[in-house]
Protein backbone atom coordinates (compact mmCIF):
# COMPACT_ATOMS: atom_id res chain seq x y z
CA UNK A 1 0.00 0.00 0.00
CA UNK A 2 1.72 3.60 -0.79
CA UNK A 3 1.33 6.06 2.32
CA UNK A 4 3.06 9.24 2.31
CA UNK A 5 6.83 8.20 3.88
CA UNK A 6 6.69 4.88 3.34
CA UNK A 7 8.61 2.23 1.36
CA UNK A 8 7.19 2.62 -1.60
CA UNK A 9 6.47 6.40 -1.67
CA UNK A 10 10.33 7.20 -1.52
CA UNK A 11 10.75 4.19 -4.25
CA UNK A 12 8.78 5.66 -6.85
CA UNK A 13 10.63 9.46 -6.12
CA UNK A 14 14.13 7.11 -6.17
CA UNK A 15 13.27 5.45 -9.21
CA UNK A 16 12.36 8.56 -11.69
CA UNK A 17 15.06 10.41 -10.37
CA UNK A 18 17.50 7.08 -11.48
CA UNK A 19 15.68 6.63 -14.86
CA UNK A 20 16.66 10.28 -15.18
CA UNK A 21 20.05 10.19 -14.41
CA UNK A 22 20.18 6.24 -16.28
CA UNK A 23 18.61 8.18 -19.74
CA UNK A 24 20.81 11.00 -19.53
CA UNK A 25 24.16 9.46 -19.22
CA UNK A 26 22.79 6.81 -21.91
CA UNK A 27 21.62 9.15 -24.52
CA UNK A 28 23.99 12.78 -23.89
CA UNK A 29 26.52 11.41 -27.10
CA UNK A 30 23.53 10.52 -29.05
CA UNK A 31 22.25 12.24 -31.96
CA UNK A 32 20.22 14.85 -32.20
CA UNK A 33 17.47 12.35 -34.32
CA UNK A 34 18.56 9.18 -31.20
CA UNK A 35 17.07 11.85 -28.38
CA UNK A 36 13.63 13.09 -30.10
CA UNK A 37 13.02 9.41 -30.81
CA UNK A 38 13.79 8.66 -27.08
CA UNK A 39 11.38 11.91 -26.02
CA UNK A 40 8.88 11.44 -28.31
CA UNK A 41 8.38 7.45 -27.65
CA UNK A 42 7.94 8.26 -23.69
CA UNK A 43 5.36 10.83 -24.78
CA UNK A 44 3.67 8.35 -27.39
CA UNK A 45 3.51 5.64 -24.57
CA UNK A 46 1.97 8.13 -21.98
CA UNK A 47 -0.36 8.82 -24.32
CA UNK A 48 -1.23 5.49 -25.37
CA UNK A 49 -1.31 4.45 -21.04
CA UNK A 50 -4.06 7.14 -21.01
CA UNK A 51 -6.17 4.94 -22.47
CA UNK A 52 -4.98 1.15 -22.13
CA UNK A 53 -6.07 1.56 -18.99
CA UNK A 54 -9.58 1.06 -19.44
CA UNK A 55 -8.64 -2.60 -20.56
CA UNK A 56 -7.94 -3.00 -16.27
CA UNK A 57 -9.51 -2.00 -12.87
CA UNK A 58 -11.05 -0.17 -12.03
CA UNK A 59 -12.24 1.01 -15.14
CA UNK A 60 -12.60 -2.27 -17.19
CA UNK A 61 -16.62 -3.64 -17.12
CA UNK A 62 -17.23 -0.08 -15.83
CA UNK A 63 -18.63 2.35 -18.53
CA UNK A 64 -19.41 4.86 -17.00
CA UNK A 65 -15.98 5.29 -15.27
CA UNK A 66 -14.51 4.82 -18.50
CA UNK A 67 -16.34 7.60 -20.02
CA UNK A 68 -15.90 10.01 -17.26
CA UNK A 69 -12.43 9.79 -17.20
CA UNK A 70 -11.47 9.58 -21.05
CA UNK A 71 -11.65 13.10 -21.08
CA UNK A 72 -9.04 15.94 -20.12
CA UNK A 73 -10.21 15.82 -16.11
CA UNK A 74 -7.34 17.20 -14.90
CA UNK A 75 -3.86 19.34 -15.68
CA UNK A 76 -1.89 15.83 -15.72
CA UNK A 77 -4.46 14.95 -18.10
CA UNK A 78 -4.19 17.65 -20.21
CA UNK A 79 -0.62 16.89 -20.11
CA UNK A 80 -0.49 13.86 -20.92
CA UNK A 81 -2.84 14.68 -24.14
CA UNK A 82 -1.16 17.42 -25.32
CA UNK A 83 2.89 17.17 -24.83
CA UNK A 84 3.20 14.62 -28.04
CA UNK A 85 1.70 17.53 -29.64
CA UNK A 86 3.84 20.52 -28.36
CA UNK A 87 7.22 18.45 -28.80
CA UNK A 88 6.11 18.00 -32.37
CA UNK A 89 5.66 22.08 -32.88
CA UNK A 90 7.92 24.18 -33.89
CA UNK A 91 6.36 26.64 -31.10
CA UNK A 92 9.14 27.29 -28.19
CA UNK A 93 7.22 28.49 -25.57
CA UNK A 94 4.86 25.60 -25.78
CA UNK A 95 7.83 23.46 -25.11
CA UNK A 96 9.12 26.05 -22.16
CA UNK A 97 5.29 25.17 -20.82
CA UNK A 98 5.86 21.50 -21.38
CA UNK A 99 8.94 22.09 -19.85
CA UNK A 100 7.49 24.09 -16.55
CA UNK A 101 4.45 22.60 -16.06
CA UNK A 102 5.90 19.14 -16.13
CA UNK A 103 8.74 19.43 -13.91
CA UNK A 104 6.13 21.01 -11.66
CA UNK A 105 3.52 18.95 -11.46
CA UNK A 106 5.39 15.54 -12.23
CA UNK A 107 7.33 16.63 -9.11
CA UNK A 108 4.26 17.47 -6.81
CA UNK A 109 2.60 14.10 -7.63
CA UNK A 110 5.32 11.74 -6.77
CA UNK A 111 5.85 13.83 -3.45
CA UNK A 112 1.68 13.84 -3.02
CA UNK A 113 0.33 11.36 -5.30
CA UNK A 114 -3.13 11.79 -4.12
CA UNK A 115 -4.35 8.75 -6.55
CA UNK A 116 -2.07 6.25 -5.41
CA UNK A 117 -2.93 6.96 -1.78
CA UNK A 118 -4.09 3.44 0.14
CA UNK A 119 -3.83 1.79 -2.54
CA UNK A 120 -2.45 -1.47 -3.17
CA UNK A 121 1.03 -1.21 -4.76
CA UNK A 122 -0.60 -4.72 -6.70
CA UNK A 123 -3.06 -3.17 -8.76
CA UNK A 124 -2.27 -1.73 -12.10
CA UNK A 125 -3.57 1.76 -12.12
CA UNK A 126 -1.43 2.27 -8.67
CA UNK A 127 1.65 1.60 -11.50
CA UNK A 128 -0.07 3.42 -13.93
CA UNK A 129 -0.78 6.36 -12.02
CA UNK A 130 3.15 6.51 -11.43
CA UNK A 131 4.09 5.83 -14.88
CA UNK A 132 2.37 8.62 -16.54
CA UNK A 133 3.71 10.92 -13.94
CA UNK A 134 7.33 10.11 -13.76
CA UNK A 135 6.74 10.45 -17.88
CA UNK A 136 5.33 13.54 -17.25
CA UNK A 137 8.29 14.67 -15.14
CA UNK A 138 11.44 12.98 -17.07
CA UNK A 139 10.23 13.48 -20.79
CA UNK A 140 10.56 17.29 -20.83
CA UNK A 141 13.74 17.24 -18.44
CA UNK A 142 15.41 14.86 -20.44
CA UNK A 143 14.34 17.04 -23.37
CA UNK A 144 16.07 20.68 -21.81
CA UNK A 145 19.00 17.79 -20.20
CA UNK A 146 19.79 16.56 -23.32
CA UNK A 147 19.50 20.09 -25.14
CA UNK A 148 16.56 18.86 -27.36
CA UNK A 149 15.15 22.44 -26.43
CA UNK A 150 16.89 25.59 -25.52
CA UNK A 151 14.92 27.42 -22.39
CA UNK A 152 14.37 31.00 -23.03
CA UNK A 153 13.54 32.70 -19.72
CA UNK A 154 12.23 35.77 -21.64
CA UNK A 155 8.74 33.01 -22.20
CA UNK A 156 8.40 32.92 -18.48
CA UNK A 157 5.83 35.83 -18.18
CA UNK A 158 3.76 34.06 -20.34
CA UNK A 159 3.33 30.74 -18.36
CA UNK A 160 0.98 31.92 -15.97
CA UNK A 161 -1.62 32.79 -19.47
CA UNK A 162 -0.86 29.06 -20.27
CA UNK A 163 -1.92 27.95 -17.04
CA UNK A 164 -5.18 29.88 -17.20
CA UNK A 165 -5.71 28.62 -20.44
CA UNK A 166 -5.45 24.75 -19.31
CA UNK A 167 -7.96 25.72 -16.56
CA UNK A 168 -10.32 27.39 -18.62
CA UNK A 169 -9.95 24.30 -21.10
CA UNK A 170 -10.57 21.64 -18.15
CA UNK A 171 -13.69 23.80 -16.66
CA UNK A 172 -14.92 23.98 -20.56
CA UNK A 173 -14.48 20.02 -20.28
CA UNK A 174 -16.39 19.33 -17.36
CA UNK A 175 -19.26 21.67 -18.35
CA UNK A 176 -19.72 19.77 -21.45
CA UNK A 177 -19.65 16.23 -19.52
CA UNK A 178 -21.92 17.95 -17.70
CA UNK A 179 -24.38 18.89 -20.72
CA UNK A 180 -23.82 15.42 -22.54
CA UNK A 181 -25.30 14.10 -18.68
CA UNK A 182 -21.84 11.95 -18.05
CA UNK A 183 -21.19 13.68 -15.20
CA UNK A 184 -23.40 15.59 -12.09
CA UNK A 185 -20.98 18.71 -12.02
CA UNK A 186 -23.19 20.90 -9.16
CA UNK A 187 -24.73 18.40 -7.32
CA UNK A 188 -27.53 19.71 -4.81
CA UNK A 189 -25.80 22.42 -2.86
CA UNK A 190 -24.71 25.15 -4.91
CA UNK A 191 -22.26 26.53 -1.83
CA UNK A 192 -20.76 23.09 -1.22
CA UNK A 193 -17.37 23.41 -1.35
CA UNK A 194 -15.85 22.75 -4.71
CA UNK A 195 -18.94 23.18 -6.32
CA UNK A 196 -20.52 19.71 -6.47
CA UNK A 197 -19.43 16.17 -8.02
CA UNK A 198 -16.09 16.72 -9.52
CA UNK A 199 -12.96 19.85 -8.66
CA UNK A 200 -9.97 18.86 -9.96
CA UNK A 201 -7.12 21.01 -10.14
CA UNK A 202 -9.43 23.00 -7.64
CA UNK A 203 -11.30 24.94 -10.60
CA UNK A 204 -14.64 25.10 -8.77
CA UNK A 205 -13.24 26.29 -5.44
CA UNK A 206 -10.32 24.92 -2.45
CA UNK A 207 -11.06 21.39 -0.73
CA UNK A 208 -8.16 20.90 1.66
CA UNK A 209 -5.71 21.99 3.35
CA UNK A 210 -3.27 21.91 0.53
CA UNK A 211 -5.75 24.55 -1.38
CA UNK A 212 -3.88 26.99 1.24
CA UNK A 213 -0.90 27.60 -1.62
CA UNK A 214 -3.61 29.71 -3.66
CA UNK A 215 -6.45 30.67 -0.99
CA UNK A 216 -3.91 32.79 0.99
CA UNK A 217 -3.63 35.31 -2.25
CA UNK A 218 -7.30 35.31 -3.40
CA UNK A 219 -8.44 38.40 -2.60
CA UNK A 220 -11.65 38.74 0.22
CA UNK A 221 -14.18 40.20 -2.63
CA UNK A 222 -13.59 36.60 -4.20
CA UNK A 223 -14.63 34.74 -1.70
CA UNK A 224 -18.23 35.71 -1.15
CA UNK A 225 -20.89 35.71 -3.62
CA UNK A 226 -21.50 38.98 -5.54
CA UNK A 227 -25.02 39.16 -6.55
CA UNK A 228 -28.49 36.97 -6.57
CA UNK A 229 -30.06 35.34 -3.75
CA UNK A 230 -27.40 34.06 -2.29
CA UNK A 231 -25.71 37.35 -2.12
CA UNK A 232 -23.14 37.53 0.67
CA UNK A 233 -23.00 34.00 1.80
CA UNK A 234 -19.07 32.36 1.56
CA UNK A 235 -18.06 31.12 -1.69
CA UNK A 236 -14.76 31.48 -3.93
CA UNK A 237 -15.59 32.70 -7.42
CA UNK A 238 -14.58 29.58 -9.45
CA UNK A 239 -11.36 29.67 -11.68
CA UNK A 240 -10.82 33.47 -10.70
CA UNK A 241 -9.89 33.04 -7.11
CA UNK A 242 -6.78 31.22 -8.53
CA UNK A 243 -5.83 33.63 -10.92
CA UNK A 244 -3.34 35.58 -8.55
CA UNK A 245 -1.74 32.28 -7.18
CA UNK A 246 -1.45 31.91 -11.17
CA UNK A 247 0.76 34.74 -11.44
CA UNK A 248 3.07 34.71 -8.47
CA UNK A 249 3.74 31.04 -8.74
CA UNK A 250 3.84 30.59 -12.70
CA UNK A 251 6.23 33.56 -12.77
CA UNK A 252 8.65 32.86 -9.86
CA UNK A 253 9.01 28.59 -9.73
CA UNK A 254 9.68 28.96 -13.41
CA UNK A 255 12.86 31.18 -13.30
CA UNK A 256 14.04 29.43 -10.24
CA UNK A 257 14.11 26.29 -12.40
CA UNK A 258 15.19 28.08 -15.17
CA UNK A 259 18.31 29.12 -13.54
CA UNK A 260 20.72 26.06 -13.72
CA UNK A 261 20.43 26.70 -17.75
CA UNK A 262 19.63 30.76 -18.07
CA UNK A 263 21.69 32.10 -15.71
CA UNK A 264 24.08 33.75 -17.92
CA UNK A 265 21.19 34.85 -20.16
CA UNK A 266 19.59 36.50 -17.25
CA UNK A 267 23.09 38.07 -16.05
CA UNK A 268 23.60 39.27 -19.78
CA UNK A 269 20.37 40.85 -19.95
CA UNK A 270 20.55 42.65 -16.38
CA UNK A 271 24.07 44.18 -17.34
CA UNK A 272 22.78 45.38 -21.47
CA UNK A 273 19.77 47.10 -18.39
CA UNK A 274 21.92 48.46 -16.20
CA UNK A 275 24.29 49.81 -19.25
CA UNK A 276 20.91 51.33 -21.03
CA UNK A 277 19.59 53.04 -18.18
CA UNK A 278 23.46 54.75 -17.62
CA UNK A 279 23.33 55.92 -21.06
CA UNK A 280 20.41 57.86 -20.60
CA UNK A 281 21.31 58.84 -17.46
CA UNK A 282 24.41 60.00 -19.06
CA UNK A 283 23.01 61.81 -22.37
CA UNK A 284 20.62 63.84 -19.70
Amino acid sequence: MVSLGNFWHIFFILFAAGIVVGLYFLFRNKSQKAKKILIASLLIFNLALHYLRFLFPPYIGNPTSIIENAWFINICAVSVLTFPFLFFSKSNTGKDWMFYIGVISGFLSLVYPTEALGDSILTFDVWRFYTCHIIILIAPLLMVLLKVHTLNYRNIWKMPFCMMAVLLFIICNQVLQSELGIIDMRGDDILEAGCGYRNTSLIWGPTDSVSAIFTWLTPEFMKTVPFGPYAGQTKYWPFFYLLPGCFVYFWIIPLLICLPWEHNHIKSDIICLKQYFKSRKNKE
